[in-house]
């Protein structure tokens, strides 16, 4: 039983780290946006067409046909969970940089995450998780700040840890649905209803850039690969390991973004951005071999 246990574990762990590498792929897409394309926007578009694609598939797969007696408050927290981060971490990347803002909001998730499970679901991190969370937010850190020039914004600082806040909130919700409904609905749902939160934002900014074809192939592409497919993989890890493991375990979103700024950015990796990546493959390793 031990056995299956952990075998369960270390193949939940595999799709979580799946999930933070398409993730990462979020930052470089943005940066091939068309003029115009306002933050809060692009993460709007986001969860719509990730929503609607997740909805269709669960549709699909008949995992909504038992739609009943869904939790009503963790349903509503994960999805106001997912639909803050947006605004948060943008808002926050926008006033504090992209260096700041990345290292405090993805950062803090993984802490903020251990601290919420513990107090809400009892859930203990074990020393183990303590030591690969270091190495990976600290690898995370020499890895963005390495590239980015360094400014403190006191607002953006607390936008920031509003986003690792909401991020955590949403992964420890999501915990507690997938105990009781399908990945697939879970993620549907969750989903569905944030996009309908931030629906407000098609009304009140500019959307020129989604008619231009580069900005639909983005918008394409963050909402069906870093959601759709992402988050179908996030929501089957998620129900195997603690949420402790997969909070840290998303840290490999900064690294695959670095490699990505590398290799089709032209962006160049000075020595303290490959003691980061060593040290975030450290910390992944550590949490995801031994789990």
């Amino acid at each position: 039983m031990k056995n299956g246990r952990s075998e369960g574990q270390r193949a939940g762990a595999w799709l979580v780290l799946a999930a933070a590498v398409f993730w990462g792929t979020t930052g470089t897409a943005q940066a091939l946006a068309p003029q115009g394309a306002q933050p809060a926007t692009v993460g709007a578009a986001r969860l719509a067409i990730g929503g609607a694609a997740l909805l269709v598939f669960a549709a699909a797969r008949r995992r909504l046909s038992r739609a009943d007696h869904w939790p009503l408050w963790t349903t509503l927290i994960a999805a106001a969970s997912m639909a803050a981060y947006q605004l948060f971490f943008f808002a926050g990347v926008a006033k504090t940089g992209v260096a700041v803002g990345t290292i405090v909001g993805i950062g803090s998730a993984p802490i903020l995450a251990g601290a919420i499970s513990y107090l809400v679901r009892g859930e203990r991190p074990g020393r183990q998780w303590a030591i690969a969370t270091a190495l990976a937010i600290l690898g995370s850190g020499l890895l963005i700040a390495a590239g980015h020039s360094i400014q403190v914004n006191p607002l953006g600082l607390l936008l920031a840890i509003g986003a690792g806040t909401a991020y955590a909130s949403f992964t420890v919700a999501s915990k507690g649905l997938l105990e009781e409904k399908p990945p697939e609905a879970v993620m549907a749902v969750v989903f569905g209803l944030g996009a309908l939160f931030l629906a407000p934002l098609f009304f009140t900014n500019n959307l020129t850039w989604l008619a231009q074809p580069r900005g639909m192939a983005v918008a394409l592409h963050l909402g069906l690969v870093t959601v759709a497919i992402a988050y179908s993989l996030f929501a089957r890890g998620l129900s195997q390991v603690p949420v402790a493991t997969a909070a840290t375990l998303t840290l490999a979103e900064p690294l695959t973004a670095g490699v990505l700024g590398v290799f089709l950015l032209g962006e160049r990796l000075n020595p303290i951005a490959v003691f980061g990546i060593v040290l975030i493959f450290a910390g992944l390793a550590i949490i995801s071999i031994n789990n």
